[in-house]
């Protein structure tokens, strides 16, 4: 746990006593501030009493003695409208933060110089979080990994010198951290997403400039309209900028071309690192994910050699384009965590030749627009409630089996693959499709399809069952 000090003798409000917002609760009461903390929920009020914090309605509290409202990122800050405690907070003058700001308070305050990255975009940051951290780890370093990626912020070992620090942040995280300033800020790429929560495209795309525009060195992805203004501008404000693409020649920064990563730097060039024999950072996405993390290592003064080792021991991000099995030429590869078709297609187009598992609780626009990555399918193995409308998507530019469970899906994917004989191919489970049909979560989802894979003959598991 990391005890918020800067915070000691203050009143603070916090509203949000989920996972993350209770590890915040406990962390201002261990750095010894008077916390009041609420939320709508009664068993999570009454969880958050039993560990020891003070909770109560904070409509009742004095705001002219509330020094700080802490709330947890699920709440809105802004849209579709306040939350009536950032309401009240705002109307009493009283600032309005949250875990990731505690955080970067804490590291100013006892340790500024130890490195911080941090990482944000619309997709590919935790495979890139992942990534960094596991460099980071693997050459030895002291290394935290927290955020949004899964470990609240504040529950990591406290900020000490040499003590290296990777977090990923979402754009609610960001919005409640006003003095964010990480040794090396990443941020990958923007497309629409919670704009029910960013009223528009262009405050979601201030939200996220915010994380680059204090850091030390700015690592920003230049291959969509948005971020390209922002590295423009970052850079003319002063800020170090290392540009990444994966699909452009740069003439300054980190660019991919096909699967090596060329480093350009005063009009010299030269390869960095080579993803080709890498299974876990298969695909172009991958490729920037991977120019990010090698800029990010460099900046906080990681060696090449070092980066290279890191790269190639990776073990991939769990559910996410992760490799469980092998059975002669068929590779089995666990996508769990694509929930919707843009989450799905970074794995189709990773593969040439691929037996699909897809479906599960449906989301708007199905699967139609991965319509481009139909000819590299051999067969779909449809599952869930979404089977007869993908079914219909498909129709005779596909073969599909309706295989209904996740069970039957990869027995008869696997079968199909090994008569082919033609490998190397895929059996991908990226379901395009939320789990809460058949699984509680996606997690449980990949972690079936996993215990799955393991249960046919002669398959050789890459991971622990």
């Amino acid at each position: 746990m990391i005890p918020v000090t800067t915070f000691k003798g203050k009143t603070v409000a916090l509203f949000g006593l989920g996972g993350s917002g209770l590890a915040t609760a406990l962390a201002l009461a261990a750095g010894g501030a008077d916390v009041t903390a609420w939320d709508d929920s009664a068993a999570s009020v009454e969880n958050a009493s039993s560990a020891g914090i003070r909770t109560g309605d904070l409509h009742n509290l004095d705001w002219t003695a509330i020094d700080a409202l802490v709330l947890s990122p699920g709440v809105p800050l802004t849209h579709p409208k306040p939350h009536w405690s950032a309401e009240l907070a705002r109307a009493a003058g009283v600032e309005i933060v949250g875990d990731v700001e505690l955080f970067v308070r804490e590291r100013r305050a006892h340790a500024p110089d130890c490195p911080f990255i941090a990482i944000t975009g619309t997709n590919g940051k935790s495979t890139t979080t992942a990534l960094i951290a596991h460099i980071l780890k693997a050459s030895g370093r002291d290394t935290q990994l927290g955020g949004n990626i899964g470990t609240a912020v504040l529950t990591l070992d406290p900020p000490k010198a040499g003590r290296f620090y990777v977090v990923e942040c979402s754009s609610y995280q960001i919005d409640l951290a006003p003095t964010l300033n990480p040794s090396a800020g990443i941020l990958l790429n923007l497309t629409p997403d919670h704009l029910d929560r960013h009223g528009s495209m262009e405050h979601y795309a201030d939200v996220k400039e915010r994380l680059v525009a204090r850091s030390r060195t700015a690592i920003v992805g230049v291959d969509d309209s948005f971020c390209e203004r922002i590295a423009d501008r970052v850079e003319r404000a002063g800020t170090k900028v290392v540009r990444i693409s994966k699909r452009n020649v740069l003439a300054d920064g980190i660019y991919a071309e096909g699967p090596r990563l060329i480093f350009a730097q005063g009009g010299a060039t030269r390869v960095i690192a080579d993803l080709s024999l890498i299974q876990t950072l298969r695909g172009a996405h991958n490729a920037q994910n991977a120019a990010a993390a090698v800029a990010a290592c460099l900046a906080v003064g990681i060696g090449e050699d070092e980066i290279r080792a890191g790269l190639a021991s990776f073990p991939g991000l769990k559910h996410r384009m992760q490799p469980v099995g092998r059975k002669g030429g068929t590779l089995f590869v666990n996508d769990s965590k694509a929930t919707n078709a843009d989450a799905a297609a970074p794995a189709l187009s990773s593969f040439d030749r691929i037996y699909w598992i897809a479906g599960g609780v449906p989301k708007e626009g199905g699967i139609s627009s991965l319509g481009t990555f139909f000819p590299k399918i051999a067969k779909a193995y449809l599952i869930g409630e979404a089977a007869p409308a993908f079914a219909a998507t498909l129709g005779e530019a596909v073969p599909f089996d309706m295989s209904g469970t996740l069970e039957r899906a990869v027995q008869d994917a696997a079968a199909d693959a090994e008569r082919e004989g033609n490998g190397p191919v895929a059996v991908l489970l990226s379901p395009a499709c939320a789990s809460f049909d058949q699984y509680k979560n996606f997690e449980v989802r990949g972690d079936a399809f996993v215990k799955h894979v393991a249960a046919l003959p002669g398959v050789s598991m890459l991971v622990e069952v």
